[in-house]
């Protein structure tokens, strides 16, 4: 009886023995125009017209069965009649179908009818993308928007008058409009297949009878990858082409034929790699061509692996009730999301910070700018090729072709700009005149970039992916004769002084209206103006930027990935004025002084005034070089710089409810509530997991405590300070520091010692700030005050003490020892957990001490799992 229901008709069910019942489940309908008997165990359709010939036949006469038959059909026929005519009187009610079997069909015309997985997870159905036009897909049933990670039609939406999808009674399934053409079909027709279900994984199965699977949806993917499923050599991610177009578009998440996971622009006219880095071989990029299996997996507890060795971790990764997908988004990104309660999706991981290195974004001749946010620019000379389009690109206002004379060409200057790929010549060492003269000579070339000081000279056949760079110039061919096209000196976010039309990337289609031919005239002149005025300085101080290697250059030459990764720098006059001249103070380090600024755009941020720093420049690259590559939801996001002379500073992240030791230990604020603090721990662990197990580079933070700790408005933990922390090469096993850095009370015993250092001095310090997180006291200053020992040797006594009160009086210990302002109010089994991770964290022999990443896995495991976890930590 399972095997035949179907949508947006009535059911209706004959009963011809006494003893036959109704199913107890309720079942849709099946075709308009057919009954159903149920007789003996045996459903078999009839027509009207036979059903009305049965009880004319039954009722006769001249039937040669028993008075007792005759009476049974008699009865069993006003049954029929009575059941008949109130199935269609009843309209047909509509409910998720657990499965499709063979004569079955779901229709557009009633679309609230769906197929659902066992716990309701996903939903498979009609899913409206635009006036009257369809596709079947699967979707996240709780995500507030209907979230969709699969879809069969994609490229060919349906009608919404009488399309179907249907299970053939040869078992296939395949989507049908109003005459009879077949849109998409999963083409097991010879199968034996007999069912089409939704599995609880997003997995669209079509079964044979013993349940082998004979098709299934995560072999076609499209967008998105959902855990447990795979991608392979035969599988790829392809992008939506908008956010709401979800036909295929120009983005792919492949392995290409090296074994290598690459994403890559396929546009209408050029494609190209643009991740992982294509200015580097694939062993810079971390990757291994040396694998045949061409293999990649998400699995439930957030973990990416891939057969190049690739791999990366979600921020909430561990937990395996959390649904996540890994989508190939319509802007050409990675990302990695999670779904919240509320229904709404967090990002959870992504490839790429910086998506101006994303290729395509603005089309051709267009150029991504990062900040202040992302947007898409024409070079002066340009407009927009559709003005609701980005990826269309820019269309110059002049005609310029093979029969145009040299001497009519001239060049438009672009500064800081650079079109990556598409070099028809590539010249080193050479001058810039000959640059020049090599693209005037040549019919194919449409402009060239020069690299001052290195004398790098490449020809470009078109200009794609144009973005801002701090070290590169290009030059686009234009005829002498456009007398409204000069060059300008733009700053290094900027383009050719302002006059760039600039319109947001994502979601926008505003554009500015065109400005009259005077007013046109008006800019370039106060171009030229300007340029004349600023040449004539140029010139003046020319002679001292030739005998000094200045700081900007130095600053170009070392912070290149800074620029391209969101980081802006800023003047010293710029951030004086954000924070009315360093008015107001939110606290002091080891490494300078933090103030409270608020930029043009109202944004409030945090200024760290790097002072008394010994070295301080080697600090200050060192902390340069990796903090435009590190985000991170338990991170403190750096904005940008300031390097003028002795002046040295970070722009940061403002965070609203201020360090975590005043939230825990000041009396006068808000008690923390165990929740709360059960969250921190959670967080500053997956922050510092991120740090040492997840970045490009080995990051150790040094000096791990409540001060470099943040609330934010949720009290979601952000790690601050990591920027002046060292770094460690991966293939390195372990490194010397030469300069100590910490607090006293959270300093790991090898500090002392004359052991290298490694990632596991951070996991002791956040063994003592979970105690105090339990406790709501310093610890550290308590075990030295009680104990009167040094501070190493009090740590380790407090330890001693803690685990033989925790194994004599297990919960009833934990009671006296969790905050008494709590009075009684937390987890018990939680507090429990968080105790013995603490311990494990404060081993005094480093290598039984975790890693942040088993740390997170023990704070989120089950209290029956605690104990393994604790005995593998140990192992490493």
């Amino acid at each position: 009886m399972e095997h035949w229901e179907a949508a947006g008709r009535f059911v209706c069910f004959i009963l011809i023995s006494e003893n036959a019942k109704l199913p107890e489940k309720k079942f849709h309908c099946c075709c308009s125009g057919n009954i159903y008997i149920y007789y003996n165990n045996n459903v078999k359709k009839i027509s009207p017209s036979s059903l009305l010939k049965m009880l004319c036949l039954t009722s006769s006469p001249w039937s040669t069965s028993s008075i007792a038959e005759k009476q049974e059909t008699s009865t069993s026929a006003t049954m029929v009649l009575s059941f008949f005519f109130v199935a269609l009187l009843t309209p047909c009610f509509s409910a998720p179908l657990p499965f499709l079997s063979k004569g079955s069909f779901l229709s557009t015309e009633d679309r609230s009818t769906v197929l659902i997985s066992p716990s309701k997870s996903f939903s498979a159905g009609f899913y409206e993308v635009g006036n009257n036009a369809y596709t079947f897909s699967i979707w996240f049933t709780h995500s507030t928007n209907k979230t969709v990670s699969w879809t069969a039609n994609r490229d060919r939406p349906i009608n919404g008058h009488r399309s179907r999808l249907t299970f053939s009674s040869n078992g296939n399934m395949a989507l049908i409009v109003l005459d009879g053409t077949v849109v998409w079909s999963t083409n097991t027709g010879s199968s034996k297949a007999v069912s089409a279900r939704l599995l609880d994984t997003g997995n669209l199965v079509v079964e044979d009878i013993k349940g082998k699977i004979v098709w299934q949806s995560f072999d076609f993917p499209t967008d998105t990858l959902l855990p447990s499923q795979p991608l392979t050599k035969n599988t790829k991610l392809i992008s939506a082409l908008s956010k709401y177009m979800p036909y295929s578009g120009y983005f792919e998440f492949y392995f290409d034929d090296s074994n290598v996971l690459r994403m890559t622009y396929n546009g209408p006219e050029v494609s190209s790699v643009y991740w992982p880095n294509p200015d580097q071989d694939v062993w810079a990029n971390g990757r291994n061509i040396y694998n045949s299996s061409r293999y990649a997996v998400l699995d439930d507890m957030g973990k990416f692996l891939a057969s190049d060795e690739f791999s990366f971790t979600a921020v909430d990764a561990g937990s395996p009730s959390i649904k996540r997908r890994l989508t190939l988004d319509y802007d050409g990104n990675l990302r990695l999301y999670s779904l919240e309660e509320t229904g709404l999706w967090s990002i959870s991981w992504q490839a790429i910070l910086d998506k101006c290195q994303i290729h395509g974004l603005c089309g051709k001749n267009g150029i991504c700018v990062s900040y202040p946010r992302l947007q898409c620019s024409c070079p002066l000379g340009y407009e927009m090729s559709d003005p609701s389009n980005w990826s269309m690109g820019c269309k110059p206002w002049f005609n310029l072709s093979c029969d145009t004379k040299t001497e009519d060409m001239e060049f438009m200057s672009l500064p800081y700009t650079d079109f990556w790929g598409f070099d028809f010549s590539a010249a080193k060492l050479i001058s810039f005149g000959e640059c020049k003269k090599m693209c005037l000579s040549d019919c194919r070339c449409q402009g060239f970039s020069y690299q001052s000081g290195t004398g790098l000279c490449y020809g470009k056949t078109v200009l794609y992916n144009g973005r801002t760079t701090p070290l590169i110039h290009v030059y686009i061919k234009v005829p002498k004769s456009s007398a409204n096209i000069k060059s300008a000196k733009p700053d290094v976010h900027g383009l050719i002084c302002n006059s760039t039309k600039v319109v947001s990337v994502v979601g926008s289609s505003e554009m500015l209206g065109k400005t009259s031919e005077s007013i046109i005239w008006v800019y370039i002149y106060s171009c030229l103006a300007a340029i004349f005025v600023v040449e004539a300085l140029f010139i003046a101080i020319g002679w001292c930027l030739l005998n000094k290697k200045g700081d900007d250059e130095l600053l170009l030459a070392q912070g290149y990935n800074v620029i391209s990764s969101q980081f802006r720098r800023f003047s010293y006059t710029e951030l004086k004025k954000a924070t009315r001249n360093f008015k107001e103070e939110l606290g002091q380090g080891g490494t300078g002084v933090v103030y409270k600024g608020s930029m043009e755009n109202g944004i409030l941020v945090a200024v760290k005034k790097l002072e008394e720093v010994i070295q301080g420049e080697e600090e200050f690259w060192g902390e340069v070089s990796i903090i435009g590559r590190i985000y991170h939801m338990n991170l403190v996001r750096t904005w940008g710089f300031c390097f003028e002379g002795s002046h040295k500073l970070l722009v940061c992240e403002y965070v609203h409810k201020g360090s975590l030791d005043k939230a825990l230990f000041d009396e006068n604020n808000t008690l923390l509530e165990w929740k709360e603090r059960f969250k921190i721990a959670i967080g500053v662990a997956r922050g510092l997991a991120y740090l040492h197990h997840e970045c490009l580079e080995w990051v150790i933070h040094c000096d791990v405590k409540p001060e470099n700790i943040l609330l934010d408005s949720n009290h979601e933990p952000k790690i601050a300070d990591f920027g002046l922390s060292k770094l460690l090469n991966r293939g390195g096993i372990e490194s010397n520091l030469s300069r100590i850095r910490g607090t006293r009370g959270y300093i790991a015993p090898e500090w002392a010692s004359s052991f290298p250092i490694t990632g596991k001095i951070d996991v002791y310090s956040y063994g003592i700030v979970l105690l105090e997180l339990i406790s709501g006291t310093r610890i550290s200053g308590l075990a030295m005050q009680e104990l009167k020992q040094s501070e190493t040797m009090a740590t380790k006594r407090l330890c001693v003490v803690v685990k033989e009160n925790l194994d004599r009086d297990g919960e009833a210990w934990i009671d006296e020892f969790v905050d008494s302002r709590l009075k009684g109010e937390f987890d018990s089994k939680e507090a429990m957990r968080m105790v013995k991770v603490a311990i494990c964290c404060l081993e005094e022999e480093r290598n039984r001490r975790p890693t942040m990443e088993v740390v997170v896995q023990m704070l989120l495991c089950h209290e029956k799992d605690l104990s393994s976890h604790i005995t593998k930590s140990q192992e490493f």
